[in-house]
């Protein structure tokens, strides 16, 4: 069976993750392989940890030093090996029976964006999030603190050629509606009643010309004329919302 699209090479050196949510989703995760766990004494208390795991304690400053500047580690740093790569073809395969959306992302680098794009999905029980692998960020602590936990639930696919994987979700039944300003017609009227694939690109650029042209429709948000556009992440949320609520 063809199983689709996935990364020509794999992702590179471990991430680290920070903050309870991220941290607590990844030691959940039966799919994630953490590798090293560190942490203040009264962040670790509560914690049940498989006893293979090694654990430093350390304090607020030594974890600071393991982590970007400022960053929000509420005592926790985990070290872990990124997410096997998932296949398109079993994405697909995986919603083949129900209406859950899938969202595609066009060249949007943010790790914060993506993060959020992520938790966005979870909530509204999309099937999945599709990106480019060498236009996309890697799987990091920004990431993972923007996802809130998401990134350990929400599938992601990382493909070679969005077009050809467009082609293929198209293939998949879905109805393939990209987002820009541009567009003449509202995001509900363009739904119908197909399963939703939603095209977003990135914040300023917009979605490239041939991605454009490997969608079925093309819609706006009905936002006002006083705001010129909205960041990603929350028009994601916003279209998500429609095609739940429709």
């Amino acid at each position: 069976m063809r199983r689709g699209h996935r990364p020509s090479q794999p992702q590179g050196n471990r991430p680290r993750f920070w903050g309870r949510h991220a941290v607590f989703a990844a030691l959940a995760n039966p799919a994630r392989t953490p590798r090293k766990l560190w942490g203040t004494r009264e962040a670790l208390a509560p914690l049940d940890l498989p006893p293979v795991l090694p654990v430093v304690y350390a304090d607020v400053a030594d974890l600071g030093r393991l982590v970007p500047a400022d960053a929000p580690h509420q005592g926790l740093v985990l070290e872990v090996d990124p997410l096997e790569d998932v296949w398109l073809g079993d994405l697909l395969e995986s919603g083949a029976n129900d209406q859950r959306p899938l969202i595609i992302l066009d060249q949007v680098t943010d790790p914060h964006n993506v993060g959020a794009v992520l938790r966005s999905a979870a909530a509204f029980d999309a099937l999945g999030i599709v990106t480019q692998d060498r236009h996309a960020p890697p799987e990091s602590g920004a990431l993972a603190r923007s996802a809130s936990g998401a990134l350990e639930v929400v599938p992601w696919v990382r493909v070679v050629n969005l077009a050809r994987a467009l082609d293929e979700i198209a293939e998949a039944s879905f109805w393939r509606i990209g987002l820009t300003g541009t567009a003449q017609q509202t995001l509900a009227e363009a739904m119908g009643e197909a399963r939703i694939a939603l095209v977003l690109g990135a914040e300023g650029e917009g979605m490239r010309q041939n991605t454009e042209a490997h969608c079925d429709e093309l819609a706006k948000l009905p936002i006002s004329p006083k705001v010129e556009s909205l960041n990603i992440s929350n028009a994601a949320a916003i279209a998500l919302y429609a095609v739940a609520t429709r």
